[in-house]
């Protein structure tokens, strides 16, 4: 009765996933502040490996944390005063209202970034079940959407696109499109072919520019975390994307740099991530690629 439901009523389906993606985004939280920790903790790990093979001192490198430390432990608590988070607390959006914005225990403030990434995944859930309706497109389309939002926050945080989000959202673009669309259905995920060219094409053109870049000025204009999240997103929406997803990206990251520019006074030396321009066009590609690419043909008119 569920899936019929959700599969004829698509008030009902639309309705469905704005709920799914407040509760994923919730759990997109819990990623974005652990995933950099986690990652550090590794790197010190094996810093420390590498000092105790080289006879270094032992206070040279902290030693790493021994206590479990992943997705799923330990239980989320307060950063101040580190009361545990029950349940009800962790209602996306509605727990935050009811705190008025702080922690029960300490009335420390919460960051609004918290409901702002559920409100997020929510909106941007809901609009992918509209635009695909119920079916394997709406399913791919959230999983890279969900993708998305988690590596946008990190790399605005920590300028830092983690290898544990973007090779699997490469892998599973690439494994999706063994599964051919249908006819008549929506082209996501899209077929083989598309899928690996778009993935090599999407990160040897960024790795061609960075190495061009860096042969030309001497310095490095962005990370190869970049390179993987293209060839992600070309994995998933096929080569075709990608010169869209490109101009994009780089025409409202132009535009969003020079303004934090002018209006913060800041140096033009001052690093800017360029993920979050990469995500944002990818996601707008994902919903209106074809049509914005359609229109744009159509301007110059039938060839005689």
């Amino acid at each position: 009765m569920l899936i019929e439901a959700l599969a004829t009523e698509p008030a009902f389906f639309v309705g469905s996933c704005l709920l799914l993606g407040l509760l994923v985004g919730s759990f997109l939280n819990v990623v974005i502040h652990r995933v950099p920790i986690m990652l550090e903790r590794e790197w010190r790990a094996e810093c420390a490996e590498l000092a105790a093979d080289a006879g270094a001192a032992a206070a040279a490198v902290p030693p790493p944390a021994t206590e479990r430390f992943n997705l799923i432990v330990p239980r989320s608590a307060c950063p101040k005063c580190r009361a545990p988070i029950t349940a009800l607390q962790n209602i996306p959006i509605v727990s935050y209202l009811v705190l008025k914005g702080r922690c029960a225990a300490c009335g420390n403030p919460i960051s609004a970034r918290y409901p702002l990434v559920e409100a997020v995944t929510g909106l941007a859930s809901a609009a992918v079940a509209w635009k695909f309706g119920f079916g394997w497109a709406a399913l791919a389309a959230l999983v890279i959407t969900w993708f998305l939002i988690a590596l946008t926050c990190i790399d605005l945080d920590h300028m830092l696109l983690p290898d544990n989000l973007t090779l699997p959202l490469l892998w599973l673009g690439l494994a999706a499109s063994l599964a051919a669309p249908l006819p008549g259905q929506p082209a996501i995920p899209v077929d083989m072919r598309s899928s690996i060219i778009g993935a090599l094409a999407g990160y040897l053109s960024l790795w061609s520019i960075y190495h061009l870049f860096r042969l030309a000025t001497g310095k490095e204009g962005m990370g190869y975390g970049d390179f993987k999240l293209l060839a992600a997103l070309g994995a998933w929406l096929g080569w075709q994307m990608l010169l869209p997803i490109v101009l994009t990206s780089a025409a409202v990251g132009a535009v969003v740099g020079i303004t934090v520019l002018a209006v913060r006074g800041r140096d033009r030396r001052t690093p800017i991530p360029f993920g979050p321009f990469l995500a944002a066009a990818g996601w707008l590609m994902l919903l209106y690629g074809h049509e914005l690419v359609d229109r744009y043909l159509g301007l110059f008119g039938p060839r005689t």
